[in-house]
C-alpha cells in the first residue's frame, strides 16, 4: 500500500526548527522565548502560519492553547500530536519545539500523500510548558486537561511581576475558545530525551513509560545584616549561610535515597547582596523529582524537617511557597508498546525508559491513552545554548511518531 511506504521530511523538518530558532535567538545557536513575550508571541504567529499553510483549521483558548485541526473521515475525538514553543532563558532550539514541528511535518506527509485518517489529527502547542517565567509549569495543558483552574492560571504572577492574564492580552493570544472543550482520542508527543542515556547506550529510540513525580517549593529566608568584619561567627543570623546549608542538604539527600531520586537547588538570590555584609534575606528554590510518589513524600518531609530544625539553630525565620506538585505519571501500556513496536518495524533501536522531566503529555494521560517518543540529546545536555539531535535521529523520532499517528487514527 502507499501509505506503508510513507516518510516524513528530513530536510523540511529541520528547515522549520532552523527558523523557529532565529526567533529569540541569543549567542551558542541557543533560544530565549519566555512564555507569552513579545519572542513567544513571534514564535506562535509563525508556528500558526504554518499550521494555516498546512490546511489546519486553527483555534485559541483562553489560557493561549493554540490547536491546529485536520479532519478525518469521522467526526469525533482527534489523536493529538503535542508540546509547546516556549524556552528558559538559555535555552536550545529543539526542547518543545520537536514535538510540534514534528507534528506539523506528520501533517505535510500525509497531505503530500493525498491520506485522509479516520479519525482527526490535531496538532498543538501549550501555555507556558516551561514554568520559566510563571509557576506552576506545564500550566496550558494543566488548564486545557482540567487540572488547573483558569482562574488561577491566568492571575498567576511572572518573574518579573507580570500576570498571565495580562501578557496574554498584550501579545494577543486571549483566545476565545473555552478551556477544556476538546478531548483527546489519544495524545503523543515526540521530545528529545534531555539526558545522556540513549546516547551512552547507542539507542535510537525511548519508548516512554512514565513521567517523575515533581516537587517545587520556593523559600524565603529573614536573617538579620550585620558587619561582615565585627560581627563574631557565633552571634550571627546569616541567610546566605542558611541558603548554602539548604543547597548542600538537598544534595546529599538526593545521594542517600539513591534510585531515580534527583535534587536540585537552581535559583538562588543574596540581600542585600554586598562582599562586606552577612545577608538579612535568601531566596531559592528546591527542586525535588521521584518516579515513586512515596519516596517524593518522604524527600519532602526529611527536607522540610531540616528546614525547621536549620532556622531553631541559626536563629533564622524560613518560610515555603509550593510553585509545582504534580505526582508520578504512569503512561498507557498500549501506548508504549506501540512506540516500541513501530520503532522496531522501521528497524530502530528501543529502550523503555521513564521521563526526568516534565511534560504536557502527563496532563493528559488521565483521561486518554498517552505516550511519549524520545530521542537522542548529544551529551545529555538541554535547558543550554548547547543543546543538539543529530538531523538522522530528529528523522528517526518523527518517523516513529508518524507510524504512531497513523496507528492511532487509523
Amino acid at each position: 500500500m502507499k501509505q506503508d511506504r510513507l516518510a516524513i521530511k528530513g530536510a523540511r523538518l529541520v528547515g522549520r526548527l532552523e527558523e523557529l530558532a532565529q526567533i529569540g535567538a541569543i549567542d551558542g545557536n541557543g533560544c530565549c522565548r519566555l512564555a507569552l513575550t513579545d519572542e513567544d508571541r513571534r514564535g506562535r504567529d509563525l508556528v500558526v502560519s504554518w499550521m494555516k499553510a498546512l490546511g489546519l483549521a486553527v483555534t485559541v483558548d483562553r489560557i493561549g492553547n493554540v490547536v491546529g485541526l485536520r479532519a478525518g473521515r469521522t467526526a469525533g475525538a482527534p489523536v493529538v500530536i503535542g508540546s509547546h514553543i516556549d524556552t528558559v532563558r538559555t535555552g536550545g532550539r529543539y526542547d518543545g519545539n520537536l514535538g510540534v514541528l514534528a507534528g506539523l511535518e506528520v501533517v505535510a506527509t500525509l497531505n503530500d500523500a493525498g491520506v485522509t485518517t479516520d479519525k482527526p489529527l490535531a496538532v498543538a502547542f501549550f501555555t507556558n510548558e516551561e514554568g520559566a517565567r510563571f509557576a506552576p509549569d506545564m500550566m496550558g495543558s494543566a488548564v486545557h486537561q482540567g487540572a488547573l483552574a483558569l482562574d488561577t492560571a491566568l492571575a498567576a504572577v511572572g518573574i518579573d511581576g507580570e500576570t498571565v492574564g495580562d501578557c496574554l492580552n498584550r501579545i494577543g493570544y486571549a483566545g476565545p475558545e473555552p478551556v477544556g472543550t476538546m478531548r483527546a482520542a489519544a495524545y503523543v508527543e515526540l521530545h528529545i530525551e534531555q539526558g545522556p542515556v540513549l546516547e551512552r547506550e547507542g539507542v535510537q529510540i525511548g519508548a516512554v513509560t512514565g513521567v517523575q513525580g515533581i516537587s517545587w517549593t520556593e523559600l524565603t529566608i529573614k536573617g538579620v545584616s550585620c558587619h561582615a568584619g565585627t560581627t563574631p561567627m557565633a552571634m550571627r543570623h546569616d541567610a546566605g549561610y542558611a541558603a548554602a546549608e539548604i543547597a548542600c542538604f538537598v544534595r546529599r539527600l538526593a545521594h542517600e535515597i539513591g534510585g531515580t531520586q534527583v535534587g536540585t537547588v537552581g535559583f538562588l538570590e543574596l540581600a542585600p547582596n554586598l562582599v562586606n555584609v552577612v545577608a538579612n534575606r535568601a531566596r531559592l528554590t528546591v527542586d525535588l523529582r521521584n518516579t515513586d510518589e512515596a519516596v517524593l513524600r518522604r524527600a519532602e518531609e526529611r527536607t522540610f524537617a531540616f528546614l525547621d530544625e536549620l532556622a531553631a539553630r541559626e536563629g533564622v525565620e524560613i518560610t515555603r511557597r509550593t510553585l509545582a506538585r504534580f505526582a508520578p505519571v504512569d503512561f498507557a501500556p498500549e501506548m508504549i508498546a506501540m512506540v516500541e513496536e513501530e520503532a522496531q518495524g522501521l528497524g530502530l533501536s528501543t529502550k523503555r525508559m521513564p521521563s526526568g522531566a516534565g511534560h504536557d503529555a502527563q496532563m493528559f494521560a488521565p483521561n486518554c491513552p498517552s505516550g511519549m517518543v524520545f530521542v537522542q540529546s548529544h551529551k545529555g545536555l538541554s535547558h543550554n545554548v548547547a543543546e543538539y539531535t543529530a538531523p538522522e535521529h530528529l528523522a528517526a523520532g518523527a518517523n516513529v511518531l508518524l507510524k504512531v499517528v497513523r496507528r492511532l487514527a487509523g
